[in-house]
């Protein structure tokens, strides 16, 4: 780690390291700068401040490209060439690029909690960063860099709806947004697997397996903010899912990941339930 890069953390609380992190637009040095982060704050060379200004931040760190555009708006390829299987790992990678702001948000945002959340949290960016890498440089080796396909800001626009309360975050976050990424993820396994690429059926078992322990993070924390506000876990779950999600969250439900990551029998049933009103 350079002295350059450790200077730009020093004398900087978690809170605020985090947001340089956050803002940085250029790829790279975002990567850079969160791997650094991590290894900085496992040393405890960083405080964790209870006050100071909280900004909303309608749009965070990232490069001109992709241009962002509604979902509707988003090309849809075939996965039958080269460029169809581009585009869709271009989409993941880009899910994966959002999901290192989402995480380094969190850090930012919610002041006062135990240092193993923060610890917690930059684990979660830590690896959203390694995963964005390996999508990367799978992306070149089919020709095409991040940014050459277009991608949306749902994720963001996520964060921005939950950014006023820490257990509304951790509901709807990595436990409904995050979460479908499991669900989905054996679907898109199978169409590489069609397609031929072995390399990226190793890149998504790793990130599936990371991505497990990441709502698993989000859960756990979920029930200790429902735990500390004397709330029910399931029915604040409910309300939570209806106010925030119209239409509920559409299944098909990988049962046994989502079970992996703390959901409760109850919780799936919900689940299962509201999606088909």
């Amino acid at each position: 780690m350079s002295e350059e890069i450790i200077a730009t953390f020093s004398k900087q609380s978690v809170h605020e390291s985090a947001l340089i992190c956050l803002m940085q637009t250029e790829v790279e040095q975002k990567i850079v700068l969160t791997k650094a982060l991590t290894e900085i704050f496992r040393k405890r060379d960083l405080t964790i401040e209870d006050e100071g200004p909280v900004c909303s931040i309608p749009e965070p760190g990232h490069p001109d490209r992709p241009l962002l555009v509604s979902p509707r708006e988003l090309c849809k390829r075939s996965m039958r060439d080269q460029e169809g299987r581009a585009a869709l790992v271009h989409s993941i990678a880009h899910i994966e690029f959002n999901a290192i702001n989402l995480a380094l948000d969190v850090v930012y945002r919610f002041r006062g909690q135990p240092r193993s959340f923060y610890a917690d949290w930059l684990q979660v960016a830590e690896e959203e960063a390694y995963h964005f890498s390996l999508l990367a440089t799978h992306l070149n080796k089919l020709g095409y860099d991040y940014g050459d396909f277009n991608g949306h800001n749902g994720l963001w626009e996520m964060a921005v709806e939950t950014d006023y309360d820490v257990l509304v975050r951790m509901a709807l976050v990595p436990r409904v947004m995050e979460a479908r990424g499991l669900d989905v993820t054996p679907g898109i396994m199978a169409k590489f697997e069609q397609a031929g690429d072995q390399d990226m059926i190793k890149l998504l078992t790793i990130i599936q397996r990371d991505e497990v322990g990441h709502v698993e993070i989000g859960t756990r924390w979920y029930r200790y903010f429902c735990e500390q506000r004397n709330l029910s876990p399931l029915e604040t779950f409910k309300q939570l899912i209806e106010k925030h999600m119209s239409g509920g969250v559409r299944g098909p439900y990988d049962y046994l990941r989502r079970k992996q990551a703390g959901f409760t029998d109850d919780e799936l049933e919900f689940l299962e339930q509201a999606g088909t009103r």
